[in-house]
């Protein structure tokens, strides 16, 4: 009887071991697996000024819903995130503001966003309070509705500069959308009044993204900025992105100016000071206009590099060219940009 007990007990020692050793091995497991997944890069594209009003609307009521982003769904789908800027309100009501140029497009447009495999969206420019407060809160609860991720705008100082924000490989990854190019103060969101992620405020701006640093691997700030039509930034707009670096910034992605502006490096992070126009109603106002690139930057490790692909606006929306118009682009964006060069193939090096 005794030796009975004496073999039951090395047994369920052995068992108990045995186990143990079966939990260790799948604990090892598991944390080599998380790091190879933290270990991959991470590729993001971004595309510049979205507007589904107009000519583009008109367009998709006779083309059908996928026709703005057809001839590009596959490099936007075919990253882990894909990023624009959103240049209209999505609602049916509000009150026209008094300004030369008011957008608002209908809430089934967005369907071709979400088709386009683009995530998330900036609603943080000039264009957002268009038709007002009420489209506004439309425009926010439509995106949420769509599950199209947003960030720029919203109910509050607060809810406007909370970063979009994505698990990818096991690495946080934020975009904080920010307007340097408002109509006045009354856009501007408050604490406890709605409106835009307003850039006019430096030491209250710089709070928002040093948070947004602080709890994230990799931030992206995508910053509506500078002159319309013109091919270098503003004085302001170069301070403004060195500073965001210097506070932990990843990479700065600029809108607004309906054109392509150079590029710039700073402590080894990319600077695209404009996209130029994506999906857009045709304009007179500049040849520029039709022009347009979507930038994919690729994280690897402690390391950011970037490329472009060129893309021309036709009838509203982007489409691939013919490798003269590559060289074409990939030349004047040499001769605008800074302290960069963009090599034959679209990627970008340093000078």
């Amino acid at each position: 009887m005794i030796i009975l007990k004496y073999l039951a007990a090395i047994l369920i020692f052995v068992g108990f071991n045995l186990e143990s050793a079966s939990v260790s091995g799948d604990a090892v497991q598991a944390a080599s697996a998380k790091k190879v997944e933290q270990d991959k890069p991470i590729e993001i594209s971004f595309a510049g000024d979205i507007l589904l009003d107009g000519k583009v609307a008109a367009n998709i009521d006779k083309y059908g819903i996928d026709y703005p982003f057809e001839k590009v769904r596959n490099i936007l789908s075919g990253s882990d995130i894909s990023f624009a800027n959103l240049e209209t309100p999505i609602s049916t009501r509000g009150q026209q503001a008094n300004k030369t140029y008011t957008f608002r497009s209908a809430p089934k447009t967005l369907e071709s966003i979400v088709n386009s495999g683009i995530d998330g969206v900036s609603i943080a420019n000039n264009h957002t309070l268009d038709y007002g407060v009420d489209a506004l809160k439309d425009t926010v609860q439509n995106l949420d509705k769509y599950k199209i991720g947003r960030t720029g705008a919203g109910n509050n100082i607060d809810e406007a500069f909370t970063a979009y924000s994505e698990k990818v490989n096991g690495k946080k990854v934020a975009i904080v959308g920010i307007s340097r190019v408002l109509s006045g103060p009354s856009w501007y969101a408050g604490d406890k009044k709605a409106g835009i992620a307003s850039g006019y405020n430096f030491d209250l701006m710089m709070r928002y993204v040093k948070n947004a640093v602080k709890y994230s691997d990799i931030t992206i700030i995508y910053i509506h900025w500078n002159n319309e039509y013109q091919d270098y930034p503003e004085d302001y707009a170069r301070t403004y992105a060195k500073a965001f670096i210097d506070a932990g910034v990843d990479a700065v992605m600029g809108s607004h100016s309906h054109c392509l502006q150079g590029i710039e490096t700073y402590k080894g992070k990319p600077i695209f000071y404009s996209l130029g126009n994506f999906v857009f109603t045709p304009t007179q106002r500049s040849n520029k206009a039709t022009d347009s690139m979507i930038a994919t930057l690729t994280f690897n490790g402690d390391k950011v590099s970037s490329k472009v692909t060129p893309v021309k606006l036709v009838n509203t929306r982007p489409t691939l060219r013919e490798a003269a118009y590559n060289e074409t682009t990939y030349s004047k964006l040499n001769k605008i940009s800074f302290n960069v060069k963009v090599n034959d193939d679209g990627t970008i090096s340093g000078k």
